[in-house]
């Protein structure tokens, strides 16, 4: 009887360049979509689009609701009652994308061609972003239709062009930088539910100094502290309202991108296939 050679083989199949993360994207959107759980989130996260595309019936159909009427505030203000979905998703979800990899030893299996780190990272981070853009861009965009549909006319969206714009910039920005530091904080360890404790304990810590140093300093200039905060002040400058803080919007834009960053750093340190040697 022969023996064939069971050593390591390079790999001779085809290598689908920049499309290996789809395969981590679908599997994880697939696995998320099939829990209850998640399915009861996601509906909790849509109540308010319900709540507010009534109000806009409302407005459009009776004259004298006309103080309930749309205006770029009411879209800005609708991301602001999304966050506690945006926080609730992040925590839940993001702590355990790379985590339970790390714990599992799976990083060396997934870091094997053809699927490259760079695809891995956006891959995982794809899952979370999709999930988060469901309960911010996705419900925000259907809200501008139904104006649309409910006024009878573009007269709104006209006066307002900017908020399309507006909408898909903000929660870009969001979702990015809540995916990046996420997707870092799990990189650096292999239990997801430290790491989801560690995050809150993070935004809740930064917060707190922040009010802190705001009781100190009487001013609330030193909002860049909190990562929240810097979200929110980008957040007012991009639909155009009064901006809620001292500090200047650049120093906000700063620290955002400087996270955004540092978790890209994070990232390229810690999420790398390990060697076994035999």
């Amino acid at each position: 009887m022969p023996i064939h050679d069971q050593g390591y083989r390079r790999y001779g199949g085809d290598k689908a360049r920049g499309k290996a993360w789809l395969v981590i994207l679908t599997t994880g959107v697939r696995s998320m979509l099939g829990n209850r759980r998640w399915i009861v989130l996601m509906v909790a996260s849509w109540i308010q689009f319900l709540v507010r595309a009534v109000l806009f019936y409302i407005a459009a159909n009776f004259p004298q609701a006309a103080s309930i009427a749309p205006t770029a505030a009411t879209f800005r203000d609708f991301f602001d009652w999304q966050n506690i979905f945006v926080f609730i998703m992040t925590v839940w979800l993001g702590s355990a994308l790379i985590a339970e990899d790390r714990r599992a030893n799976a990083l060396q299996i997934y870091l094997s061609k053809p699927l490259t780190r760079a695809e891995y990272i956006f891959g995982k981070m794809a899952i979370l972003a999709t999930f988060l853009l469901l309960i911010t861009w996705v419900p925000a965009i259907l809200l501008l239709v139904v104006q649309i549909v409910f006024a009878g006319s573009f007269a709104f969206v006209r006066a307002n062009a900017y908020l399309f714009p507006a909408i898909t910039v903000f929660s870009l920005i969001e979702v990015v930088t809540a995916s990046a530091s996420m997707l870092a904080l799990s990189s650096l360890s292999t239990n997801s539910r430290f790491v989801g404790i560690l995050y809150t304990a993070l935004i809740f810590f930064s917060n707190a100094l922040y009010g802190v140093m705001r009781a100190v300093t009487g001013s609330s200039a030193v909002s860049w502290i909190s990562f929240g905060n810097n979200i929110a002040q980008i957040g007012d400058l991009i639909f155009r309202v009064p901006l809620r803080y001292q500090t200047p919007w650049p120093i906000s834009l700063l620290m955002i991108v400087v996270l955004i960053a540092l978790s890209a750093f994070i990232l390229e340190r810690r999420v790398r296939g390990v060697e076994i040697v035999a």
